[in-house]
């Protein structure tokens, strides 16, 4: 993961707000639940990248930061780290997005990899071409 840094890192690619079904019995929100936007939101931005479907296939060094409230409206950042033959790595952060009056506040991070997969849910490749485009854009 990247230095830690007092503003979003990557791209907006998932905002929603924490409703009270999505809390546990201390009125925090569940873990599981962020971690589905999360998934959410990187399953966005490598579909777009790799112009088909995707699966996630791990998740790596995840760290919550700070509970989520009931009326929180989180955003979720991504960033490419890495694209392999039929694979991305993603950094996703997940922040808490306050009004313009107050700082964001960084409430998770972790980096989650994705498979390309076609209609059957097999493994395709992602082509040259999009992966040139990837690194004439960094």
């Amino acid at each position: 993961m990247t230095e830690r840094l007092n503003h979003p890192e990557g791209i907006l690619s998932l905002q929603n707000i924490a409703m009270p079904a999505d809390t546990n019995w201390s009125g925090d929100v569940f873990g599981g639940w962020i971690v589905s936007q999360m998934d959410l939101a990187g399953a966005i931005h490598v579909e777009r990248l790799s112009k088909g479907r995707c699966a996630t296939i791990a998740i790596n060094q995840m760290t919550f930061l700070v509970p989520v409230k009931v009326g929180n409206v989180i955003s979720c950042y991504t960033k490419i780290l890495k694209i392999g033959n039929s694979s991305v790595q993603v950094q996703i952060e997940v922040w808490n997005s306050h009004d313009d009056s107050r700082d964001p506040v960084r409430i998770t991070e972790g980096v989650f990899t994705f498979v390309a997969v076609d209609v059957n849910g097999n493994k395709r490749v992602i082509s040259d071409e999009v992966k040139q485009a990837y690194v004439a854009n960094l």
